[in-house]
C-alpha cells in the first residue's frame, strides 16, 4: 500500500472520514481539520510511518504537501540506516 492510501485509510480510521472523500489536492481546511486536529493527525502519521516530523512541517497544507513530506522523511529515515 502507498503512501497516499495509507494517508487516506488514517483519516478514515482516526478522523471518521470516507476514503475517497480525500483527494490529494484537498486541503485540511477543506477537510475540516482545526488547528488541534492537525496535531493530533500528525502524531498518528509518525506513530504509522515511525518518523519524526519537524515543527518546521506542520504548516502542511494539501494532502499531497502531507503524502510529499512523509515520503522525503521516509527516504531519510532509510537513508540513516
Amino acid at each position: 500500500m502507498g503512501t497516499y492510501e495509507r494517508v487516506r485509510q488514517l483519516f478514515a480510521d482516526k478522523l471518521d472520514f470516507k476514503e475517497d472523500s480525500v483527494s490529494l489536492d484537498a486541503t485540511l481546511e477543506s477537510l475540516g481539520l482545526d488547528s488541534l486536529d492537525r496535531i493530533e493527525f500528525i502524531f498518528a502519521i509518525e506513530d504509522e510511518f515511525n518518523i519524526k516530523v519537524p515543527e518546521r512541517d506542520v504548516t502542511i497544507n494539501t494532502v499531497q504537501d502531507l503524502v510529499s513530506i512523509i515520503d522525503r522523511l521516509v527516504a531519510e529515515q532509510q537513508g540513516k540506516a
